[in-house]
C-alpha cells in the first residue's frame, strides 16, 4: 500500500551527441566544425511523484531548445509516460560546444552560421521523449533532500568581476530507500559554461559536463543523472576566472563545480514523503523598439572601432573580450533593426510566444522554469521575497536573445543589443508571474 505522499523517484539519460562531424554553435563569425567528441551531450531526466503528482525535470547539453520542440516533446511524453505536458520542465545547459538548434534571427548578418539539420533536431527530441520514458519505468521508493553548494569560484558577473552574482547552488539528492544508493542529483548553476571558445573545435558540455563526470567518478556512482540546469546567468561568466579557454581549464572548473556540489551533499537531510506540485502561467512579452536603421549601423561601426582600439593596445584580455562582445550585439541590433522595420521580427517573436513561467514544488522547494536568457538581479529578486524558491532559466523554449536591466539598456551591453523582447518590462513580468504562482501555493 503507498502511503500518502511517499515519494517515488527515477532518473535516466539519452545519448544527444552527433553521430558525424557538426557545426558548434556559440561564438559568431567563427566556422567552427567538430572534430571530435571530449564528452558525450545527454538528456538527462529526473521523475518524480508523490502518488498524486508527477513531474518531470529534463536537462540537455545543447545550447537553446526551440519553443516548438520543446511543446512536441512534452505532448509525446504526457501520451508515453502519462505526466501531464505542463508538468514537464525540458531545459538547455547552454554549453557553446555542442550543434545549431535554433535559426536565430540576430544571426542572419553571420555567413558561418548554418541552419539548424533537421536530422540533429530529430535525434534532439527523441532522446528527450526516451530519457523522460526511462526515468518513468526506473521509479522506485525515494527519499530526497536539498543542500546549498558553493559556485564562487566558478566565475561572476561577466562586465564587472565585483558585480552582482548569485553563487548559491541548490542540489537535489534522491536516493534510493532501499539501499541509500543515489538515484539522481539535480544542480542549479547561474553561470555561463563557456570556457571552452572559439579556437576549441572538441563536441563538450563544458565544465559541466565534466563536473559530472567528476561527481559519477569520485561521489554518487557511475549510474547516477546529474540533471544540470542553468540558473538566471544572463550577465554570468567564467571569464574573470579562467586562466586559458583550454579542456584543462575546462576540466578544472568541472573539478571545482563537482566538488562544491560533492561537499554540500554530507550535510542534507533526507525525507521520503513529500508533497509535489505544479502551477504554471503564460505570458505575452513586449517587443523591443528598435532605432533607425542608419542609427543602428552607426553605432555598431562605432563600438567596433572601440573593440579594435583595445585589442591593438594589448588592453586586458577580459576587457577587450567584453568589448568584443558589445560589439556583437551593436552588429545584432542592426540586424534586428532591419527585420523589424520589415516586420520580420514580429513574425519570428510570436513563435517564442506565450512565454511559460513554470512552477514544481517538491516539498518545501519551489524550481522556477523561465524561459529565455534572463539577467540574475531578476532571479535575486524572487529569491529575497521566497529565499526557498530557485530560478531555473533556459526552460521550455529560447526568446532569441536576453532580458536585461535597465542599467543594461542604457550602457548598450552585449546583451540588450542582442535582445528581441523590451527589457526590463518583459523580466519584470516574469518577477510579477513568478511571485503570483508562489503567493498561490503558499510560499
Amino acid at each position: 500500500m503507498t502511503l500518502p505522499n511517499q515519494l517515488e523517484s527515477g532518473a535516466a539519460t539519452a545519448d544527444i551527441t552527433p553521430s558525424c562531424s557538426t557545426f558548434l554553435y556559440g561564438f559568431p563569425h567563427v566556422d567552427r566544425q567538430s572534430t571530435s567528441t571530449h564528452d558525450p551531450l545527454l538528456a538527462s531526466a529526473l521523475y518524480l511523484s508523490d502518488g498524486v503528482t508527477r513531474v518531470l525535470f529534463i536537462a540537455n547539453d545543447i545550447i537553446f531548445i526551440p519553443k516548438a520542440l520543446a511543446d512536441r516533446a512534452r505532448s509525446r511524453i504526457q501520451e508515453a509516460t502519462g505526466v501531464p505536458a505542463d508538468n514537464v520542465m525540458i531545459t538547455a545547459t547552454h554549453t557553446h560546444s555542442g550543434p545549431v538548434t535554433t535559426k536565430m534571427l540576430s544571426n542572419e548578418s553571420d555567413p558561418v552560421v548554418p541552419d539548424p539539420a533537421p536530422e540533429y533536431l530529430r535525434l534532439l527530441e527523441d532522446g528527450i521523449v526516451a530519457s523522460a520514458e526511462r526515468a518513468c519505468t526506473t521509479a522506485r521508493p525515494a527519499k530526497i533532500g536539498l543542500g546549498i553548494a558553493d559556485g564562487s569560484g566558478l566565475g561572476g558577473n561577466r562586465h564587472d568581476p565585483a558585480g552582482v552574482r548569485d553563487a548559491r547552488m541548490p542540489v537535489l539528492a534522491v536516493r534510493s530507500v532501499d539501499d541509500d544508493s543515489y538515484i539522481g542529483l539535480m544542480v542549479v548553476c547561474s553561470m555561463h559554461p563557456t570556457v571552452l571558445h572559439e579556437d576549441s573545435t572538441v563536441i563538450s558540455g563544458d565544465f559541466p559536463g565534466l563536473a559530472r563526470l567528476h561527481l559519477q567518478q569520485h561521489t554518487v556512482g557511475p549510474d547516477c543523472p546529474v540533471i544540470y540546469h542553468m540558473g538566471a546567468a544572463g550577465n554570468q561568466s567564467p571569464r574573470h576566472v579562467t586562466r586559458s579557454n583550454t579542456l584543462e581549464e575546462t576540466r578544472r572548473l568541472g573539478d571545482v563545480l563537482g566538488g562544491s556540489i560533492a561537499n554540500a551533499l554530507p550535510a542534507i537531510r533526507y525525507k521520503d514523503r513529500v508533497e509535489v506540485r505544479c502551477m504554471h502561467t503564460l505570458l505575452d512579452l513586449p517587443l523591443r523598439q528598435f532605432p533607425p536603421v542608419v542609427q543602428a549601423d552607426a553605432e555598431r561601426d562605432k563600438v567596433k572601432q572601440r573593440f579594435e582600439s583595445l585589442r591593438k593596445t594589448n588592453a586586458p584580455k577580459a576587457e577587450v573580450r567584453s568589448a568584443e562582445c558589445d560589439w556583437f550585439g551593436a552588429e545584432e541590433t542592426a540586424t534586428l533593426t532591419r527585420a523589424a522595420h520589415s516586420g520580420r521580427l514580429a513574425e519570428a517573436a510570436s513563435a517564442c510566444m506565450p512565454a511559460q513561467v513554470q512552477v514544481i514544488r517538491i516539498g518545501p522547494w519551489s524550481f522556477v522554469g523561465w524561459p529565455g536568457e534572463v539577467f540574475v538581479e531578476f532571479a535575486l529578486e524572487v529569491k529575497e521575497r521566497f529565499p526557498d524558491s530557485f530560478i531555473i532559466t533556459m526552460a521550455n523554449g529560447d526568446l532569441e536573445g536576453y532580458l536585461v536591466t535597465q542599467d543594461a539598456v542604457d550602457s548598450k551591453t552585449y546583451e540588450s543589443g542582442n535582445a528581441v523582447f523590451k527589457s526590463p518590462d518583459s523580466a519584470i513580468l516574469l518577477v510579477e508571474a513568478t511571485t503570483d504562482l508562489l503567493q498561490s501555493l503558499g510560499e
